[in-house]
């Protein structure tokens, strides 16, 4: 038994990790790797191992960087089953389609581009047609419902309070006398975060394959991060300017609404129009109110008294296009909420382009920037950002609200860890080099652990 780390190596995008038990391959994660455009060529590269000799995959939670390739893996070959919680299922639903819808848009921009040099045309990493078709190789499980997926393999889903679905996938590995038990964190969720619930903690494990994307830093209380957030929604109001959110579709959207009900009349919220610009955010709350069983206490509560933890009676959902360019009429006023998260893409950038110079203007930060990101660059300090060719001015006043990260911050994950009653060795894996090398001295601290930081291509013998 061993596995091969293809994924998230020093870098925070493109999870995927491949397992060998007996003649039985087992792939975990198939993420999509993101960032830069030169980044994200990868996506075309070739697999490093045949997809038709896959058996099986498990997935843990909906977020493109850990489910992305799936329609490419199918394409390419695999003919299995995807093995995730319900939740997830539902979500990718939503999220691998509109990935496929990107990047046919990707494919016909790019082409043009060709045609006018003569150059050969590309096809779409894959299609809306082929996003919707992968959905069928899914298989739903529930949280702590083990299920022998492949001979000698069991796998059972822990709650990893990261997004709706998200799960630690918990894997018991047999190989006629051997016997292993290999734990993937997946993303960690941020103790005490809004909706769902915390981390669940496992007992018993040989190796864990660790994420480690805050393993570097300390997520600031959450009382400071709601003071933060109210100050600069008064702020703005006070200024007469928008204020643009860039935020991911799944997790922190819900996240955002969720809060701003809870402080509805504390933060002043009826003041505003509130614009939910993105139609795969929209269908992602409806996921997220069709789960209410998988919230923590406070939301269910919530869920029970208003039927709804995320509606607002000011708000207002952009599905069509049309909606989006006439937010862009509104010099005031405004709370806009769109995508993408990191900037690279989406109706954000459109937002960003009409109100990143105006001098009364916010953009709220409220979750991780990866290196080469247009959201990463306004977190650095840029003074000037560069949006469809042309160079736009940053007059805006740009708030990185750190405290509200769907991640687990250095000392959750090692308390997480130490909820382990042996201390099994560990492989770090979705961090940058800097949080893995610290994550990696406190943990050898703390508890003695034999740590590696997982290398592209390294072979770990189980």
């Amino acid at each position: 038994m061993h596995i091969e780390f293809f994924g998230a190596t020093r870098e925070v995008t493109g999870s995927c990790y491949l397992l060998h038990v007996g003649k039985h391959r087992l792939l975990v994660e198939c993420g999509m790797i993101q960032g830069s455009r030169q980044h994200e060529r990868h996506n075309r590269d070739p697999f490093p191992f045949d997809p038709a000799k896959i058996d099986a995959v498990v997935l843990t939670h909906a977020h493109i960087d850990h489910s992305g390739r799936i329609p490419l893996l199918i394409k390419r070959g695999y003919q299995g089953r995807i093995y995730t919680h319900r939740a997830t299922a539902d979500l990718c639903a939503i999220m691998l389609e509109d990935c496929g819808y990107l990047n046919e848009k990707e494919a016909q921009w790019e082409n043009r581009k060709r045609q006018r040099k003569g150059l050969k045309l590309i096809e779409p990493l894959y299609t809306r047609s082929e996003a919707k078709h992968a959905h069928s190789h899914f298989r739903s499980l529930e949280y702590g419902q083990a299920g022998e997926i492949l001979p000698g393999v069991k796998l059972t889903l822990h709650d990893a309070g990261h997004i709706l679905g998200s799960a630690i996938a918990e894997l018991a590995l047999t190989d006629g006398s051997q016997s292993r038990n290999v734990v993937f964190s997946g993303d960690l969720g941020h103790h005490g975060a809004p909706i769902l619930r915390d981390p669940e903690p496992v007992r018993q494990a040989d190796l864990v394959v660790l994420e480690s994307t805050y393993g570097d830093r300390q997520h600031r209380a959450w009382g400071e991060t709601w003071q933060e957030i109210g100050q600069v929604i008064s702020s703005a109001r006070s200024g007469k300017g928008n204020i643009l959110i860039p935020a991911f579709a799944v997790g922190r959207t819900q996240e955002l609404l969720y809060v701003f009900k809870e402080n509805f009349a504390k933060w002043g919220i009826g003041d505003w129009q509130v614009f939910l610009d993105s139609p795969m955010a929209i269908e992602a709350t409806e996921v997220y109110t069709n789960h209410a069983k998988v919230y923590d206490k406070r939301a269910k509560q919530i869920n029970r008294q208003s039927g709804d933890p995320f509606g607002l009676p000011n708000l207002h959902l952009s599905e069509q296009t049309q909606d989006s360019m006439d937010i862009n009429q509104i010099a005031s006023g405004a709370i806009i909420i769109a995508g993408s998260g990191m900037c690279t893409g989406g109706r954000i950038k459109h937002h960003l382009k009409h109100n990143i110079w105006r001098e009364h203007a916010h953009v709220m930060i409220v979750g991780f920037q990866a290196r080469g990101t247009l959201g990463r660059s306004l977190v650095d300090g840029a003074q000037h950002i560069r949006l469809w060719g042309e160079t736009v001015q940053v007059n805006a006043r740009v708030h990185t609200i750190g405290g509200l990260s769907a991640h687990a911050d250095q000392r959750g994950l090692l308390d997480w860890y130490g909820h382990f009653d042996n201390r099994p060795r560990l492989a770090l894996v979705h961090g940058e080099s800097e949080a893995m090398e610290v994550l990696s001295r406190q943990l050898e601290s703390e508890y003695r652990a034999e740590v590696m930081q997982a290398e592209f291509g390294q072979k770990l013998a189980l």
